[in-house]
């Protein structure tokens, strides 16, 4: 045996295998992450009941709405009736003749024509007005049309009042004449034409009474919103 041992033979390593080496490390170091198999389910939108314009918060304004409705057939009836009244309460008296008559007639008086016409107005706004206030029960949130109505609702109120006091103070002098005018009562004798004209001027009184109920509501629902 020689005295000197033959060196193991060294390991050769490629440049090219140890550069492919490499970038398969970094490559499986840099991969991202497999995705998840289930992805999680969107969150469901929340779901709207009921109608928009059925809102729990409406339902006040809606019930205000609702009563203006009623309120304002309620007030038709007096107008109408009023007017009506006026209208057919021409009573003739017979004296002594056919030929000598006595006959009370209400366009006798300016102001039972006055009274006669501005009942026949209101009720005719009054039904007009109804398609309105409909509108406003559906849609509460609509104050232009409660600011028209509570206009439309003021003018009425002032020309009935108008109308009902001058025609007021005519059934009082029918009833209770003048004595320092010397103007006779004439219901003694015309009893037809002055119930019908009472009873005028008191259904208007409580059409005027409805009507400032309704001014008094439109402005509590205005001020509301």
């Amino acid at each position: 045996m020689s005295t000197s041992e033959a060196a193991p033979a060294a390991t050769v390593i490629p440049i090219d295998d140890v550069a492919r080496h490499h970038g398969k490390a970094s490559a499986v170091a840099t991969a991202p992450p497999p995705a998840a198999s289930s992805a999680a389910p969107p969150a469901a939108a929340p779901r709207k009941t009921g109608l928009p314009f059925f809102r729990r918060a409406d339902r006040g304004s809606r019930c205000v709405a609702l009563v203006d409705f009623v309120l304002r057939i309620a007030a038709f009836g007096p107008t109408l009736a009023a007017a009506i009244a006026t209208a057919t309460s021409d009573e003739t008296l017979s004296v002594f003749t056919q030929f000598f008559q006595f006959r009370a007639r209400f366009d006798d008086f300016p102001a039972l024509l006055f009274f006669m016409v501005a009942n026949a107005i209101a009720a005719g706004y009054l039904v007009l007005s109804l398609p309105f206030s409909a509108a406003v029960v559906l849609r509460p949130q609509a104050i232009g049309l409660r600011h028209l109505l509570l206009v439309c609702d003021l003018i009425m109120v002032g020309m009935l009042t108008a109308a009902a006091a001058a025609a007021a103070a005519i059934v009082d002098l029918a009833h209770s004449g003048n004595v320092r005018a010397n103007w006779v009562p004439i219901c003694m004798q015309f009893h037809g034409f002055c119930q019908r004209t009472s009873g005028s001027v008191v259904a208007s009184f409580l059409a005027v009474l409805v009507l400032v109920f309704l001014v008094i509501l439109a402005a509590f629902a205005i001020r509301r919103r």
